[in-house]
């Protein structure tokens, strides 16, 4: 028998073959899914300020309006003394 045409691998030769098929077929996936969370982080990032901006602009309309409401109702239309007629009474209670 000659070893001409054979070479000698050893299992370290097959493991590391099956190491990198392993990447090379997962390396994808891998790369979607933390470009994914990149992803979500980025719009987090951007999402959470623009929220922040939202309900403070929400905040300073709630208070104008209450502040205009308030102004509203201490206002006095007429600065004369108005006349209220009071109801009269019946003096005979009387049924008839």
């Amino acid at each position: 028998m000659s070893t001409q045409g054979r070479s000698r691998r050893g299992p370290g030769t097959a493991l590391a073959a099956l190491v990198g098929a392993c990447a090379v077929c997962c390396a994808g996936p891998l790369l979607a899914v933390l470009s994914g969370i990149g992803a979500a982080g980025l719009l987090g990032s951007l999402w959470i300020p623009a929220l922040l901006i939202v309900v403070a602009l929400a905040a300073v309309g709630i208070l104008v309006a209450l502040r205009r409401r308030r102004r509203a109702s201490c206002t006095v239309p007429n600065s004369h003394p108005v006349d209220l007629d009071l109801p009269t009474l019946r003096r005979d209670l009387r049924p008839h």
